[in-house]
């Protein structure tokens, strides 16, 4: 088991390496395995880009993301050109339904709506993400699934079992109408996020409770 000053070393480096991420501005903190990131990002594609790269050093149990969003002048938009922008890119995705409405503050984008399937609304939010002058993002669209399984429970057991990527015997899965909670240990944090995914590709689902503990 790492020591928290090698955990905080390995995360440090891990963000330095990551292209994407100028960690020159991030201060990492580590605590029996949980990391927190603090300080600032020029964008808030940075911010995710961050987070996922942390999820992916070994010995990393849970992350407490503090990062704040300050845009460099040439990358400030005013509201209208923002939403302006919001629209074209949702309106030209493929998996976006043609139903999803975005309102801006001050740079943060809140989307409303209804999608059928997760993967509809994570599109919505990821096309947003990378756009210039935002700071952050509300995901509010609403799952409202148009098929309902009788065995949801098995179906994501079974789908479990054939991803080469988890261990699925210490984790147990209990489905209350769409509410799915994945309960147990896990390996690392990126099997974790493998299993929530898995969960989430079912049909039916609305939500996915992950209670799935990082055990290193």
């Amino acid at each position: 088991m790492k020591t928290d000053i090698q955990l905080k070393s390995d995360v440090t480096e891990q963000l330095e390496w990551e292209p994407t991420v100028s960690s020159v501005h991030i201060d990492v903190d580590a605590k029996d395995g949980i990391i927190t990131l603090r300080g600032t990002v020029p964008n808030y594609a940075e911010k995710g880009a961050a987070e996922r790269a942390t999820q992916r050093v070994e010995g990393v149990k849970a992350i407490a993301e503090e990062l704040t969003v300050e845009l460099h002048a040439g990358s400030t938009r005013k509201d209208p050109e923002i939403a302006q922008a919001v629209i074209n890119t949702l309106r030209w995705h493929e998996w976006v339904p043609d139903n999803i409405q975005a309102t801006v503050e001050n740079g943060w984008v809140t989307l409303s709506g209804s999608a059928r399937w997760d993967y509809e609304r994570r599109a919505a939010e990821d096309c947003v993400r990378f756009l210039s002058g935002v700071t952050g993002v509300s995901d509010n669209i609403i799952l409202s699934p148009g098929i309902k399984p009788k065995a949801i429970k098995a179906a994501i057991e079974k789908a479990l079992g054939r991803d080469a990527e988890i261990d699925a015997a210490n984790i147990d899965v209990s489905a209350d109408g769409g509410k799915v909670t994945l309960a147990g240990t896990v390996g690392s944090w990126g099997e974790r996020e493998e299993a929530a995914a898995t969960a989430w590709s079912a049909p039916g689902v609305e939500e996915v409770e992950n209670e799935l503990a990082v055990s290193v």
